[in-house]
């Protein structure tokens, strides 16, 4: 199980780049949203509201409360496939496990506005060649599309 930092580590964009490396992530993406942190992590920490929005393969994301930014959550794809998620959500950081899939987000002010970084791969030794041809060819393109996503939601929620 991947666990938090502690407060002598890099900020979590720097963090979720170790761990996307680290994990040889099929899909990981950065880039600068033009609007406040408070603003781009209230969008991105809405789990149940703005996940299925930001991620295709989700249509529904619930969420039951923990403890410590600790909590569980299923998750239910377009064929109705579920999983469940450990899920650990902290201010610029969230970070979503299950048996076979990691999910992560992470965002640091950036100026002005955002730094704003995605990150989502298969677990387990069996799925490298799969993680590995995916992050070559469509990894970069979905993570961006993702962060795209995000950026639309997020001026959805601002300006409504």
């Amino acid at each position: 199980m991947i666990t938090p930092s502690s407060a002598a580590e890099p900020d979590p964009v720097r963090r979720l780049r170790v761990l996307a490396a680290a994990l040889g992530a099929a899909m990981y993406a950065e880039d600068h949203i033009d609007a406040p942190f408070a603003d781009v992590w209230s969008m991105a920490s809405d789990l149940s509201g703005e996940l299925p929005q930001l991620v295709p393969t989700i249509r529904e994301f619930r969420v039951r409360s923990g403890v410590a930014g600790r909590s569980t959550a299923w998750a239910r794809g377009p064929l109705g496939h579920r999983a469940r998620f450990d899920v650990l959500l902290q201010p610029g950081w969230c970070l979503m496990q299950s048996a076979r899939v990691v999910g992560a987000m992470a965002a640091v002010p950036e100026g002005r506005g955002t730094r704003f970084a995605v990150l989502g791969t298969l677990r387990g030794r069996a799925s490298a060649p799969l993680r590995l041809m995916v992050g070559r060819s469509i990894g970069p393109s979905r993570g961006l599309r993702m962060i795209e996503r995000a950026r639309r939601r997020t001026a959805a929620r601002r300006f409504s």
